[in-house]
């Protein structure tokens, strides 16, 4: 049987039709798509099964080496701040599957500081999808206290009902990550005089549903009025992971350093990569600008390092999710193969790094070298290209991609765009 007379025994597509055609014994052949469907009902029922694990208190998937072994395949590097959020999920399920008799555990939050776009989301994200827990983001600076223009800081508490479909018994076992959380601090160390009241006063706000308190929101969000509908949320059993970039406090940190070096070559020097924030202690916090009780409602502080060019060309191939593992899909949803060749992986990599958003900035940069491709994909595949190959000078220059065409034969031959 050739090649363009398979048959997926499951769908009956051809294999014109598809991407890829496995041949099994007795004339039998799957295809790429039916793969993936397999693929998605097991994974279907491996998390039925996590989660029914979760709530019956189950020590491998509690297991802070499981959690983190789970964080591996997605996030490249931060292994300190990886176990650190491993221990604290940990900790905190344990505590509300298997809680003791005669006293109470404290809750287990988490402050991660680090630059933006180097995993904080990242992260949090994954373990929730790993419990297959609720899960919420909210940004600190759309925040204000009662009675001023924005956000609510019960809103955050609304956001997880809403990704929780309503179902109030896992909004309270879910997790809340705020970012920014930075930039709702005081402005100077004279808190009676420079001190920032909306960010004080989010702080405040912050305080008791961090720690733990019946919260009453409105079940489709918005500012509450005396006369709207509210739902009751507890949020002793949420647990919220906090972040923010926190680049004057490292900057302060490094110039502490620096001046209390004693000798020849003790000051450090502008372009020392070292990240100051894994020194940080919860005094530093308190002087940058977090009220005493807002940093006290985090028992674990851990920070992630900026990423290098080698980690970022890692994170584009790596990870279960790697953005050049997405970008092959969905060209081969289209039947055409795409490669990078590893001078323009580290292509990439340079110009998300001068971008200054680490990670976040390689999907930019990928999506907008690629767009011109997804955008003719169907007129090429019917011109017969099976495979496009972006090089360096393709990221650096904007030339043309490689193109490999199928022939009648199968034989393939190679040209470059607009030379067919």
């Amino acid at each position: 049987m050739s090649e363009e007379t398979l048959i997926c025994s499951f769908c009956s597509k051809s294999r014109k039709d598809v991407t890829k055609m496995i041949v099994g014994a007795k004339k039998t052949s799957i295809c790429n798509e039916c793969v993936k469907l397999c693929v998605e009902i097991l994974d279907e029922d491996i998390v039925k099964a996590r989660k029914e694990k979760l709530y019956s208190g189950d020590k491998q998937i509690l297991n802070p080496v499981a959690i983190k072994e789970h964080l591996d395949q997605y996030v490249i590097g931060q292994d300190a701040a990886k176990t650190v959020l491993s221990v604290a999920v940990s900790n905190h399920y344990k505590r509300i599957t298997q809680p003791p008799i005669d006293f109470d555990l404290d809750k287990s939050n988490v402050m991660v500081l680090g630059a933006t776009g180097a995993g904080k989301t990242l992260m949090a994200k994954t373990i929730a999808k790993y419990l297959d827990v609720p899960f919420a983001i909210a940004d600190a600076t759309t925040l204000t206290e009662s009675g001023y223009v924005g956000d609510d800081v019960e809103n955050v508490v609304q956001k997880l009902y809403a990704n929780s479909d309503g179902d109030i018994e896992k909004t309270q076992k879910g997790i809340i990550f705020i970012d920014e959380i930075d930039k709702i601090c005081r402005k100077g160390e004279n808190t009676s005089l420079t001190r920032d009241v909306s960010g004080e006063g989010v702080q405040q706000g912050l305080l008791k549903i961090v720690e733990g308190t019946e919260c009453r929101v409105p079940p489709h969000g918005g500012r509450k009025h005396p006369d709207q509908q509210t739902i009751t949320i507890d949020t002793s059993n949420i647990l919220f992971i906090v972040g923010g970039a926190f680049t004057e406090l490292e900057k302060q940190i490094r110039s502490k350093k620096a001046s209390s070096g004693m000798g020849f070559g003790t000051k450090l020097q502008e372009q020392d990569e070292k990240n100051y924030l894994s020194e940080v202690q919860p005094e530093d916090l308190i002087k940058y600008g977090l009220i005493p009780e807002f940093v006290g409602r985090f028992s674990m502080i851990t920070n992630i390092d900026p990423l290098d060019e080698s980690q970022l060309i890692r994170i584009l191939t790596e990870p279960k999710n790697a953005i050049l593992k997405q970008t092959h899909y969905l060209f081969g949803l289209d039947n055409i193969d795409i490669e990078f060749t590893k001078d323009a992986k580290q292509s990439i990599a340079k110009k998300a790094k001068a971008l200054g958003t680490n990670a976040r900035g390689l999907k930019n940069v990928v999506d907008t070298v690629v767009l011109p491709y997804q955008f003719d994909a169907e007129e090429m595949r019917n011109k017969g290209v099976i495979k496009i190959q972006i090089t360096n000078d393709v990221v650096d220059k904007g030339a043309d991609p490689v193109l490999v065409f199928r022939k009648a034969n199968e034989t393939e031959k190679k040209t470059k765009l607009g030379k067919q």
